[in-house]
């Protein structure tokens, strides 16, 4: 079998295949058809320093090739989740990702203080999500601007963590990239969802409780690849997680050439809560099948 270790800067993880942010809840629940311990990280859904409701209904709606989902980043709050959701992930066996998210920066500050005093091993990196389209003010999401992204970063340089900043193809993506990691960030997570709306005719109003939402799913596979592709070319020494469309072996490869050391399965997990096990078996029956038997001869490949 070929060797899938990764490493994404100073976390080294077993493979590359994560679950991604949002769609496999805060916890364990998919430990009845996932195995968590084999899987190279868990991300839970983003958390904020608070509780927060979310938006109101209807919040997912399939699309094509894909879904749109306006949840509205819905949580217990970070305090409630190391208390009583974390534990349950690190008895499964995970390595865990914790995603955070805040309106202000206070927020992002507050989140990372409260992480620094968390102390738990299972605990492997912060994903810091500055690019979440489904709050109501999206015209001052902090990944539109790389001022405010490296602000955000900066802020939650507490967490003791090594931090992912988690950006969507808005902008000038390579530019805000590089703002991120000027503000500490240790890798790059590309792409969120993509801003989106569907209009119920009949009603002549938008569908989504929350107006317009996040486009995910097999769609935004090569606008994902591009994103990973180009950051990969002008910041060739960022590590960078690629999501956006993974629902094959095949994708994860894709990913990985275009300058992807890791990849997270994230819509294909609403049809198969197995998604990411199936990802992982295939990439591995991919790269014995091609002569590969080290993920680094993949990383990249595709600009070489």
């Amino acid at each position: 079998m070929p060797e899938l270790e990764t490493a994404i800067g100073s976390v080294r993880l077993p493979n590359p295949v994560m679950t991604a942010s949002g769609t496999v809840g805060h916890g364990a629940e998919l430990a009845r058809y996932l195995d968590y311990s084999e899987l190279g990280a868990v991300v839970v859904k983003s958390l904020a320093p608070y509780e927060w409701a979310g938006n109101p209904p209807p919040r997912v709606h399939p699309i094509s090739a894909g879904m749109i989902n306006s949840v509205g980043l819905q949580g217990p709050g970070l305090p409630r989740w190391l208390d009583d959701e974390l534990p349950e992930l690190a008895d499964s066996g995970a390595r865990v990702v914790v995603s955070i998210w805040g309106r202000s920066l206070d927020d992002y500050a507050a989140a990372a203080e409260i992480l620094a005093r968390a102390d738990h091993a299972a605990l492997v990196a912060v994903e810091v999500n500055v690019s979440c389209p489904n709050l109501e003010d999206r015209g001052r999401m902090f990944s539109h601007s790389g001022a405010m992204t490296e602000a955000a970063l900066a802020a939650t340089a507490a967490c003791g963590l090594p931090r992912w900043a988690k950006l969507s193809a808005t902008g000038d993506l390579v530019d805000i990239a590089a703002a991120a990691v000027q503000g500490g960030a240790d890798a790059l997570t590309l792409i969120n969802t993509l801003l989106g709306m569907v209009i119920d005719t009949e009603a002549r109003q938008p569908l989504l409780g929350g107006g317009g939402g996040g486009v995910s799913g097999r769609a935004m596979g090569p606008v994902a690849v591009r994103a990973v592709y180009d950051v990969h070319a002008a910041l060739p020494d960022v590590p960078i997680i690629g999501v956006g469309g993974v629902a094959s072996g095949a994708d994860a490869v894709e990913m990985l050439m275009a300058g992807a050391c890791a990849v997270q399965v994230g819509t294909a997990t609403f049809a198969d809560p197995r998604a990411p096990a199936k990802v992982l078996r295939e990439l591995a029956r991919w790269c014995a099948a091609h002569g590969v038997s080290r993920l680094d001869e993949l990383i990249g490949a595709a600009h070489e």
